[in-house]
């Protein structure tokens, strides 16, 4: 098992930065890829942003690229999220998963959820314009 824990949601306003991590613990962490993912009221959740195990390759949503960066620190067990230029559409749950996908693994993989099996609570971040 692997249960992890996001923190660093809050209240903004448009144009600025905020930082969200996720604690993971349980299983060791280096072994998964990690995932950012959102949903706002009324509609599906979407992929954010992630990392493969080694954090040596990134991939991000259109939506979210070049103002989102995902990092990770294996000796930590922490995986980050360091969001600006903030809009109000970025406002959602935005929610932590764990994925045991193999190295090497196509891009496009790591956008599925279905391919996460462990998920946090998520942390509620809200812009305000």
């Amino acid at each position: 098992q692997v249960q992890l824990v996001e923190s660093g949601g809050g209240l903004v306003q448009a144009g600025d930065s905020l930082s969200l991590s996720c604690a993971a613990s349980g299983r060791t962490f280096s072994r998964y890829a990690m995932g950012w993912f959102r949903q706002a009221p009324g509609k599906e959740r979407e992929f954010v942003a992630a990392i493969s195990r080694s954090g040596g390759s990134t991939y991000y949503a259109a939506s979210v690229k070049d103002r989102f960066t995902i990092s990770r620190d294996n000796a930590k067990n922490t995986v980050y999220l360091q969001m600006k230029s903030l809009k109000p559409e970025d406002t959602a749950v935005y929610y932590c998963a764990a994925g045991a996908l193999p190295p090497g693994a196509q891009s496009g993989i790591y956008s599925a959820e279905e391919r996460y099996g462990y998920w946090g609570q998520g942390t509620q971040v809200t812009v305000s314009s």
